[in-house]
């Protein structure tokens, strides 16, 4: 399937880094967001980032120039429905990924393939409230999308070869790698570095570090380039515990547990550096740990 026009739901961290590389890579962009002020912001964060690659050299002006160009946004979902792909990048929550998708459902062309950047969602039970599980995937690129060279591609039990194929022709032009992931919870990446992550908090849960000593031993330690309580912040406390409690649900094995000090972080709004608050303060010009 020869994909030309592609289109992004949610103009967040994710989806504004989804659109930055497809544009640069020459695909035409239609970025769908819930809130004009989101969707501003997102081209806003594109222009300064690609501007950061054309002063390292990276890219040129003029190709900038054009990626820019191929950026446009709308606030009103059925719009995208003549795109020839459509990557969800909505909040991991699936009750949310559903509306998006019913919405979407009665305005999308037959060939039009229909995909979830979800980092944990069932992709099988997703596909399975569309009306195309066989052309459904979940395509799971990693945060920052510009800079993260793995992209996670996971089949639905219903999803068909092409479709397949044509979301690995998307990775291969982006010049990132594709890792094939079974549908099973969190994929790969996230069913390793979640429960990482959720040992680290339940570390400090147990007075066994602070967050300092717990993030430098770790860098130190294992030649991590962040530590996993500033990487937590750097991803989202909430989404986080999303991905803990699929694992949980999905896998029924207590090893999976969110720790109560991730639930009671998120209970409290410190979500990570979007709030400007988790287990940093980042409200001063550097981050302080909260514990």
């Amino acid at each position: 399937m020869d994909i030309k026009r592609v289109g992004v739901v949610g103009a967040g961290q994710m989806g504004n880094g989804i659109a930055h590389v497809l544009a640069l890579a020459g695909y035409e962009i239609l970025l769908n967001d819930i809130s004009a002020e989101a969707l501003d912001g997102a081209v806003a964060r594109i222009d300064k980032n690609i501007e950061r690659q054309v002063s390292k050299g990276a890219v040129s002006a003029e190709d900038k120039a054009a990626a820019m160009a191929r950026i446009s946004t709308t606030l009103e979902l059925p719009d995208l429905g003549q795109t020839d792909l459509v990557i969800e990048a909505a909040t991991e929550r699936e009750e949310v990924k559903h509306k998006i998708f019913a919405t979407l459902l009665p305005h999308l062309a037959d060939h039009t393939i229909l995909t979830s950047n979800t980092s944990s969602i069932s992709i099988t039970r997703l596909a399975a409230a569309t009306d195309r599980p066989e052309r459904f995937m979940g395509f799971h690129f990693m945060n920052p999308v510009p800079v993260m060279q793995l992209v996670e591609l996971i089949r639905g039990i219903a999803t068909d070869q092409p479709t397949y194929d044509a979301c690995l022709g998307v990775v291969e032009r982006l010049n990132k790698t594709a890792a094939s992931a079974e549908d099973f919870p969190a994929f790969i990446v996230n069913r390793i570095l979640m429960p990482m992550i959720n040992e680290a908090v339940y570390t400090l849960y147990e007075g066994v570090g602070s967050v300092s000593s717990i993030d430098q031993s770790l860098k130190l330690g294992a030649n991590h380039p962040m530590g996993p309580l500033e990487l937590a912040d750097f991803i989202g406390l909430d989404t986080c515990l999303a991905i803990m409690n699929v694992l949980h649900d999905g896998l029924a094995d207590t090893k999976y547990r969110p720790c109560p000090l991730l639930t009671k972080y998120v209970e409290a709004g410190w979500l990570g550096r979007k709030a400007k608050r988790g287990f940093y303060d980042y409200r001063g010009d550097v981050p302080v740990p909260t514990r």
